[in-house]
């Protein structure tokens, strides 16, 4: 079979499979057990090796090439954060039925946030927001520019204009047609004018975990990059309200521009996916219409 032949096919991730690979590249984890996680995520197939540490393999070509990359900075980003990250143990090679690279990681604890887990949602907003700037004023320099790997996290968001319009168009009746034009071409109106920093790139509640009731760590950063960190701040829609959202923004002190983008990338996803235009997991589908409401009820707000 071909790398052609290869991209279009959707490999079955499976414990076996996981087993192959590690007996045929990593003998001295053969003994371990291999489960899958209870949240295992859409982008990725996640794997318990062992009780320390997780097998983590692309659930598609699209997103194959996240793990050199994450295998390239996880380690650098690691120690000037102020939270835990995932970072890499060992890289896997292509193998049996398996077309791509893959990583082993050690084991982050935690729970993925939920309200309901988190004792305080404002300080939880604030450690959060603390933990993007830190990030935000690593030095940028040779770091991933936006572009297909990350789906284009981090750059402009006219990239996504013609399928928030579409997304709108076909709602029309469902949700305030008017004020989501409003909002979105109020973000596409504020450009992003500052210096690129680094941004995780898929800030959602699926990848933040929560130890006794408080964010532990950050995960996934597949969609990592270097340039515009308004995409990090859709969080501020999808998990906060009134005055966790408010603590989330004073403690990043974004610009209005940079907020009106931010509020923009919210509104695409939930869009996107209410209208069917995208594939998500039952927990994400659920969500959008709530994440609209919240979104159009801030107009005006910048």
């Amino acid at each position: 079979m071909t790398e052609a032949d290869f991209e279009l096919v959707e490999p079955v991730i499976d414990g076996p499979l996981v087993l192959h690979l590690i007996a045929e590249q990593f003998p001295h984890w053969t003994d371990l057990p291999v489960h899958p996680v209870a949240n295992s995520g859409w982008d990725n197939r996640t794997f318990h090796l062992g009780n320390e540490m997780l097998v983590r393999l692309p659930s598609r070509a699209c997103y194959a090439a996240q793990v050199e990359k994450e295998q390239r900075w996880l380690p650098e980003l690691a120690p000037l954060l102020p939270l835990s990250i995932p970072v890499p143990l060992a890289m896997g090679e292509p193998g049996a039925s398996y077309p791509w690279r893959w990583s082993v990681y050690r084991w982050l604890p935690g729970e993925t946030a939920a309200p309901e887990r988190i004792d305080d949602m404002s300080g939880f907003a604030r450690d959060l927001g603390a933990f993007l700037l830190a990030l935000q004023h690593i030095d940028p320099a040779e770091g991933p520019s936006p572009g297909p790997d990350n789906f284009y996290r981090g750059g402009p968001l006219a990239t996504y204009d013609g399928e928030t319009r579409q997304a709108i168009a076909s709602l029309k009746g469902r949700i305030d047609t008017g004020a989501a034009v409003e909002v979105w071409e109020e973000a596409l109106r504020a450009d992003c004018q500052g210096t690129p920093v680094w941004f995780h790139g898929d800030v959602s509640a699926g990848n933040l975990l929560v130890n006794r009731g408080r964010l532990s760590a950050v995960i996934d950063f597949g969609a990592l990059g270097v340039g515009d960190p308004a995409c990090d701040l859709s969080i501020a829609w999808t998990l906060f309200t009134n005055e966790s959202r408010d603590a989330f923004r004073a403690s990043l002190g974004p610009d209005p521009a940079t907020w009106s983008r931010g509020r923009a990338w919210a509104l695409w996803k939930a869009l996107i996916v209410a209208a069917g235009l995208t594939q998500t997991n039952a927990v994400e589908a659920a969500k959008p219409w709530r994440i609209i409401e919240e979104v159009l009820a801030s107009k005006g707000t910048i």
